[in-house]
C-alpha cells in the first residue's frame, strides 16, 4: 500500500441520470484508486464523488472522469439549483497521509493542464492552487455561470483560463482544479419555502459579508424548501455545530427555525466528535473515549495514552473487534496485523544489540534491517485497514451492480474484487520480506532473544498464508482471466 494519500472530490453537473454518473465512476477506476462513496442531488443536479489514492494514480482517475463527463453532459441543457460552469465543474485535491498541500497543487497543476491537452476543456486553478488573488474564491470563477463565462470570457482578459484559449468548451464548459484543506459540504433546511430568507440567512453566516471565518454559503431552493448551502473551509478553526447556532439564531430573525441538516459527501469523523462534545455537553471529553479511535489507535501502534504504558497498548479493543459477528475486520486485518507485529518485533531485536559492542560488527547490517522492518511495519499496519475497506467495497459493488446497467454491473464487481485481491496480495509480498530479515537478524543478534525472533518468524508466515488465502478466495470470482493468472503466478512465486 503506498504511504502517499490523497483526497479527490469532484463535483459533476448531472443529478438524475444514474447511467451516466456509473459510467463516470467506471472511467476512473485506475489502480490504486478507491471510490469511497458518491451522492445525486435531483434538486441541485449534480453528483459529488469522494474517492483516495496514491499521488500518481489519483490524478489520472480525475483527469479520466473529466473527460466522461465531458462526453456526456451537456450543460445547454443543463438547469439545477447548484451554480456551474462545467460538466465537470470543481475538481479539488486533499492532502489525506504522507503528501502536502504543496504536492496537491502541482498535482491540480498537471491535470489542470492534461485536461485542457487531451479534451479541450478549459481549466481554472483555485484555493491553494490560484494563480490569481482573486481566484482563490470559487465563487469569483463561477461568477456568472456557464452562460455568463461563456459570453465573457473572449470579451474580458481578467476571466482568460489558467489552461485553454479565450473560449469555453461549447458544452463542457471548463473545469475548476486546486487543491484545499478538507472541506465539509453542509446544508441547513428551514421552515419555510421563501428562499430570500435562506438568502438574508446565508449573507449573515457567510464569511465574505462578514459572518463566519471559514464558511461560504448561499441560499437556495431545493424540494419546496429555503436551504442555506455551506462549504466549511476549515472545521477545526469554525466547527460545525458553531455553524448550525448561527444559523439557527439567524433564521429566528425572520420568525423560521431549521428542520434538518444534511452532509453531501463524507465528513471527517473530528469534525462530528467536536459537535458531539460541543451539543452533549460531555465533562472531560477527549477522543480517546471513542471505541473507533482507539481501534485505530491499535492499529497504528499506539499506546492508550500518557501514563499508561503497561505493557497491554489496547490490543483487545482490536481482538474484541476481530470477535464481533460481522465480517470486518476479517481474516485479511488479522493477516496485516501479523505481519505488522512481525516486523515490530524483529524492530525491536535489532533496535536492543545494535550500538552493543558485541555486536558492533553487524552496525550497518542491523541499521539496514531496522529501516526495512520499519516501513514494512508501516505498510502492514495501514494495510490493516486497507483489507477492511476493499472488502467492504467488494460488498458494496454487488449491491450497485443490481441497479446498475448490463454493461456496467459487472465492471463494477470486478473492478472491486481487483482492489480485494490487491491488498492480501501486497500483504503477503510484505511478509515475505518480513520473514527474510528475520531470519538474517539470528546469527547477528542475541541469543538471549531467540524466542523474540522464532514468534517474529511465526507471525510473518502466519501473514503469509492467511494473505495469500484470501486472494485465492477472491479469485475464485474473478472473470479477467487474464488478471487471475497473473496473480496465480506471483503466488506460485511466493509459496
Amino acid at each position: 500500500m503506498s504511504s502517499t494519500l490523497v483526497e479527490c472530490v469532484p463535483n459533476f453537473s448531472e443529478g438524475h441520470d444514474k447511467a451516466k454518473v456509473e459510467a463516470i465512476m467506471h472511467a476512473m477506476q485506475v489502480e490504486g484508486v478507491y471510490i469511497l462513496a458518491h451522492e445525486m442531488d435531483a434538486d441541485h443536479n449534480r453528483c459529488v464523488i469522494t474517492m483516495v489514492g496514491n499521488k500518481e494514480a489519483i490524478a489520472e482517475a480525475a483527469i479520466r472522469g473529466v473527460g466522461k463527463a465531458a462526453e456526456l453532459i451537456d450543460l445547454r441543457k443543463h438547469t439545477g439549483a447548484h451554480p456551474r460552469i462545467g460538466a465537470a465543474d470543481v475538481v479539488p485535491f486533499i492532502p489525506i497521509e504522507g503528501v502536502t498541500l504543496e504536492e496537491c497543487v502541482a498535482i491540480a497543476k498537471r491535470v489542470g493542464e492534461e485536461i485542457w491537452k487531451r479534451f479541450g476543456v478549459p481549466v481554472y486553478l483555485y484555493e491553494a492552487a490560484a494563480t490569481k488573488p482573486e481566484r482563490q474564491n470559487l465563487e469569483n470563477i463561477r461568477k456568472g455561470q456557464f452562460e455568463g463565462l461563456r459570453d465573457e470570457v473572449a470579451k474580458n482578459p481578467a476571466r482568460h483560463p489558467d489552461y485553454g484559449k479565450d473560449a469555453i468548451h461549447p458544452s463542457a464548459g471548463a473545469t475548476v482544479v486546486g487543491a484545499r484543506k478538507p472541506l465539509i459540504a453542509y446544508n441547513v433546511y428551514l421552515n419555510t419555502a421563501d428562499v430570500e430568507i435562506a438568502k438574508k440567512v446565508a449573507k449573515a453566516v457567510r464569511f465574505s459579508n462578514g459572518g463566519l471565518r471559514y464558511v461560504k454559503a448561499m441560499g437556495v431552493e431545493v424540494r419546496g424548501l429555503a436551504q442555506v448551502s455551506m462549504n466549511l473551509t476549515d472545521f477545526e478553526q469554525t466547527p460545525v455545530a458553531r455553524v448550525f447556532e448561527y444559523v439557527k439564531r439567524e433564521a429566528a430573525r425572520y420568525g423560521v427555525i431549521p428542520i434538518s441538516s444534511e452532509i453531501v459527501g463524507l465528513v471527517p469523523k473530528k469534525a462530528l466528535e467536536s459537535a458531539a462534545e460541543w451539543f452533549l455537553q460531555i465533562e472531560n471529553f477527549n477522543t480517546a473515549m471513542i471505541l473507533e479511535n482507539r481501534l485505530a489507535a491499535v492499529m497504528g501502534g499506539n499506546k492508550p495514552g500518557p501514563g499508561k504504558d503497561d505493557g497491554s497498548f489496547g490490543v483487545s479493543v482490536f481482538i474484541e473487534k476481530l470477535a464481533e459477528p460481522r465480517p470486518v475486520p476479517g481474516g485479511g486485518s488479522a493477516a496485516a496485523a501479523s505481519g505488522a507485529m512481525a516486523a515490530a518485533l524483529g524492530e525491536m531485536v535489532a533496535g536492543i544489540c545494535r550500538g552493543k559492542k558485541a555486536y558492533q560488527p553487524y552496525e550497518a547490517e542491523l541499521t539496514s534491517a531496522i529501516a526495512q522492518l520499519t516501513k514494512l511495519r508501516h505498510d502492514l499496519t495501514l494495510a490493516v485497514h486497507a483489507d477492511a475497506v476493499s472488502f467492504a467495497r467488494v460488498v458494496q459493488a454487488h449491491k450497485e451492480a443490481k441497479t446498475a446497467s448490463a454493461e456496467n454491473g459487472p465492471h463494477l464487481i470486478e473492478a472491486a474484487l481487483k482492489k480485494a485481491i490487491e491488498v492480501p496480495m501486497a500483504v503477503a509480498m510484505r511478509a515475505r520480506a518480513v520473514s527474510r530479515l528475520i531470519e538474517s537478524l539470528k546469527p547477528m543478534t542475541s541469543k538471549a532473544m531467540a524466542s523474540d525472533l522464532i514468534v517474529a518468524a511465526s507471525l510473518a508466515r502466519t501473514a503469509k498464508e492467511g494473505a495469500l488465502a484470501n486472494v485465492e478466495i477472491n479469485l475464485e470470482n474473478m472473470q479477467d482471466e487474464e488478471f487471475a493468472d497473473r496473480i496465480r503466478q506471483q503466488i506460485s512465486g511466493l509459496v
